[in-house]
């Protein structure tokens, strides 16, 4: 005998069952999540096999640590950070702790820290942004974390333990190109640093507004990079190469502002030669010279959604996979 087993796994079982191991793992705990189809299915295997559940393993899994992991791509974002202290906040009133992670925006990063998280006695997980809507992502949850909770703040991933809030962006900067088309902008710019995924359904809602409510008139897309320098650069070439422009919609807040200052620096006046939009409705967005009318993409909403969320799911309880929450305008003087 060389001491090896034959011992069936819970992978074994999804593998033959052709679900997922989260999807076992409910059908073993009982989760009334699980479909009647599936959860038949499952148990047929489970019979068929003679699967036994490792009972001290078992015991382990279902002790709660009360922490929860929270990813964030990078903390020097200022709406990812609000959103990380909004979850932090809202967690620790239920007596949980977090651990919080600064991924990068790579893929092959955000893998490693979901591995390393996997590693951790961890309750739960709370991913912030549409920045890990990517395949690369899925496949590490599946594969590290398939039975823990996850929910992604704006952004939403097909998965059996993956609970997504995702904010409508697309039809939120249309309402913005209507606002300056309103008010006779015919010429208007969008200027964004990622292509992340919430950045493309921003882009996306850009064209259709142009295309809908400003028929007869231009418009300018542009990418810069994230830094200050870059995108004050960005729009001095823009009004440079562009001097017609007289609308310009920024994918965030803080870029908003940067290239206000730049606008005002160079001899163009906010409102009355450029109208200004930022996205985010961030704390600062008020306070600029003049305020920024902006978009609210209800990050304050998406988080508590995302809390409440897991502790439904921790619970045993019944939540809802995917939630879209419409986006407002907060208009002030910059329009």
């Amino acid at each position: 005998m060389d001491g090896k087993t034959n011992e069936i796994t819970i992978y074994d079982i999804a593998e033959s069952a052709g679900v997922s191991v989260a999807t076992v793992s409910r059908v073993i705990n009982n989760n009334p999540q699980v479909n009647k189809k599936t959860r038949a299915k499952v148990l047929k295997v489970l019979q068929e096999k003679n699967y036994v559940p490792n009972m001290n393993a078992r015991s382990l899994a279902i002790q709660s640590s009360k922490i929860i992991g929270i990813l964030i791509a990078d903390m020097r974002t200022a709406q990812h950070t609000e959103g990380v202290y909004y979850v932090e906040h809202e967690f620790s009133k239920k007596g949980y702790s977090c651990l919080i992670y600064n991924t990068s925006s790579d893929p092959d990063q955000q893998v490693q820290y979901i591995q390393l998280l996997s590693q951790r006695k961890i309750d739960a997980v709370v991913m912030m942004g549409s920045i890990y809507q990517n395949e690369k992502v899925k496949a590490a949850i599946d594969t590290y974390i398939p039975s823990i909770p996850v929910a992604m703040c704006n952004g939403y991933i097909q998965g059996d333990n993956i609970y997504g809030v995702v904010s409508d962006e697309k039809n939120g900067v249309s309402d913005c190109v209507k606002l300056l088309a309103d008010k006779g902008r015919q010429h208007i710019a969008f200027i964004y640093n990622y292509k992340t995924p919430s950045n493309l359904e921003k882009i996306r809602g850009f064209e259709e507004g142009i295309a809908k409510y400003n028929q007869h008139g231009t418009k300018l897309l542009v990418q810069t990079d994230n830094s200050g320098d870059a995108v004050s650069e960005t729009v001095e070439k823009v009004m440079k190469e562009h001097p017609e422009t007289d609308g310009i919609i920024f994918s965030e807040d803080y870029l908003a502002l940067i290239g206000m200052n730049r606008l005002c620096t160079s001899g163009h006046s906010v409102p009355k030669d450029v109208s200004v939009i930022g996205i985010n409705n961030s704390k600062y967005s008020m306070y600029t010279i003049p305020p920024l009318t902006t978009l609210d993409n209800m990050l304050y909403d998406s988080t508590l959604i995302s809390v409440r969320s897991i502790l439904q799911v921790l619970a045993g309880e019944h939540t809802t996979k995917k939630l879209m929450l419409s986006c407002n305008i907060v208009e002030r003087s910059s329009t």
